[in-house]
């Protein structure tokens, strides 16, 4: 009798719930892996003899170019912003957080569009002396996919490395200075290695995001494994060629993600002194040492955000009279239904999730958790090829299954549709509904949970009636987030959607593919406006919990 309700308890509504919500991450796994089961010789011997090693070489140079660029722009940008005093350090502190509402597809194209042969720089210089031709950095070359991704990317390391030094404490520089060293000696010797975690978190998540990136790579024609991916499957019509290229990176994903679970475990530190607060930042030197932290903190605001911005602008004011009567609405349309049928699925199983969680601490539970929110570690590619796999497979059995009772399916009753790419989004961006969430369920003391059973509050009462008033605002975090980046999503969108289905990123690859900077700028700046939303409410959250950390340490 014990052991038969231990089996209940093992397996009731929630956990179940749980097991539901992770299977769509782990069958495209295991059915990617699968595929090695029937390879597709003829179409490797094809990779191997002529791109393979040039997809081996070419992601090698964007990791490795794309974590030196990040690093060198992130920490020192945390460090001027983070510990130093300089004019318009106060502006910068947050606004160097604005590249990340403009999506590296979006940079790319812009980035193109400014410095190609046939872009205004070019054009401008050429005007001096039309006779002579004028030598120019090839825009379409790995310098360039390179720059614009540690552009678009460096404020992951930058937000890190700025709370990690902000809550160092005085007391350690002091010590330091007090040894002999310099302020910037103290930097290399004290606060960077004492910050080392954090960074590293940071540039894990860079190197996740490069590893991930189908649009930026595209439009520069960068061959990687994402479009190789890509290639495979719509220019080979090989499905089965596709995820076994996909097994690859995922292979590589997955060592990326368990060395940076290593580092998180090791992310604990011991507060030295008092956090920095506005009035003990270390002063700069007067003269042209503050002046050049201002140039070089604006300029690269200008670089990485305001100028791609305002030439979106330019180019969506040049175009809007014959642009917005090519359907523009109903690519709008479409974005906004996915966003927001998307977001409210991820919402609602995230909060399924924590709840789980909360209730159940075995092992089983926070694994099926942690399978859960896997998804944003797989690239967007991946993660079509694996769930269309998944579909398929589906599919067969379903018409298996009726054909047992004499009737047919007509056509495809699950891939293709719009529950395909449903789930899609819902397993991408899973950990981006749960972590705020998450966030938010820990504040609540379990002492609450205890007192409302004892009133025979629980179960699925207790999270409607005491818990989901209490998590709104981590709620509302998690839906506007998730609804954010399922608008700016492309390469699942591409590859999942229904046929007559295009988005606003959709259509943006079609008119990059084409070369047709000034007609993408419209719908790629409807995207960039609706990426400013977390942003802003990113940075706002960030110096809130700052200033009272900040406060909290002053007032002991």
């Amino acid at each position: 009798m014990r052991n038969l309700i231990k089996m209940r308890s093992a397996f009731d509504g929630w956990r179940l719930g749980a097991i539901c919500i992770a299977m769509p991450v782990a069958l495209p796994v295991v059915f990617i892996f699968s595929s090695f089961l029937h390879p597709e010789k003829e179409i490797w011997q094809h990779l191997v003899d002529t791109i393979l090693a040039e997809l081996m070489l070419n992601t090698g140079i964007l990791a490795t170019g794309v974590l030196t660029g990040t690093f060198l722009i992130g920490v020192s940008l945390a460090w001027l912003t983070g510990v130093c005093e300089f004019p318009g350090r106060k502006l910068l502190s947050w606004a160097l957080l604005l590249p990340l509402a403009i999506p590296t597809y979006v940079l790319a194209f812009v980035f193109l569009g400014i410095f190609d042969f046939s872009g205004p720089v070019q054009t401008f210089l050429r005007s001096f002396n039309p006779a002579q031709k004028i030598w120019f950095p090839n825009a379409r070359s790995s310098l360039g996919v390179v720059s614009v991704m540690s552009l678009a990317l460096y404020p992951y390391v930058y937000l890190l490395a700025r709370n990690a030094f902000r809550t160092q404490g005085r007391k350690a520089l002091e010590a330091a200075q007090s040894l002999g060293y310099s302020r910037w000696k103290a930097f290399y010797k004290v606060s960077l290695p004492m910050a080392h975690p954090w960074i590293a978190g940071g540039l894990l998540l860079v190197l996740m995001e490069a590893l991930a990136d189908f649009g930026a790579v595209s439009i520069f024609n960068f061959d990687t494994f994402t479009t190789a991916i890509y290639k495979a499957w719509y220019g080979f019509f090989s499905l089965a060629a596709a995820a076994q290229l996909s097994s690859v990176l995922i292979l590589i994903i997955f060592a990326v993600k368990m060395f940076e679970q290593k580092i998180r475990s090791r992310m604990r530190f011991t507060e030295v002194g008092k956090p920095l607060q506005g009035s003990s930042k270390f002063v700069l030197l007067v003269g042209w040492r503050r002046w050049a932290a201002s140039i070089y903190g604006f300029s690269v605001l200008l670089v990485a955000f305001a100028i791609p911005f305002i030439q979106l602008l330019v180019w969506s004011v040049k175009t809007y009279s014959e642009e917005i009567h090519t359907g523009y609405f109903g690519f709008l349309w479409r974005s906004l239904f996915f966003a927001l049928f998307a977001s409210l699925v991820i919402t609602s199983c995230a909060l399924f999730l924590v709840y789980t969680q909360r209730r159940n601490k075995d092992k089983a539970t926070q694994m099926m958790v942690e399978i859960s929110t896997l998804g944003y570690a797989l690239p967007g590619t991946v993660l079509a090829v694996g769930l269309v796999f998944t579909m398929s497979y589906t599919d067969r059995l379903l018409a298996e299954l009726v054909n047992q009772f004499g009737r047919t399916i007509p056509g495809n009753f699950v891939s293709g549709t719009f529950f395909t790419v449903i789930i899609a989004y819902m397993v991408r961006f899973m950990a981006v509904g749960f972590n705020p969430i998450a966030s938010a369920m820990h504040r609540i003391t379990p002492n609450l949970d205890e007192a409302s059973i004892s009133l025979g509050v629980s179960g699925m009462s207790l999270l409607k009636r005491v818990h989901v008033p209490m998590l709104r605002n981590g709620i509302f975090t998690a839906a506007m987030l998730a609804f954010v980046d399922v608008i700016k999503e492309m390469p699942i969108t591409l590859m999942t959607r229904p046929f007559g289905w295009d988005t606003l990123a959709v259509k943006v690859f079609e008119l990059t593919s084409e070369g047709e900077w000034q007609r993408a700028a419209l719908p790629a700046t409807v995207i960039v406006i609706a990426g400013l939303l977390p942003v802003i409410l990113l940075t706002s959250q960030t110096e809130r919990d700052m200033n009272s950390r900040a406060h909290a340490g002053y007032r002991r």
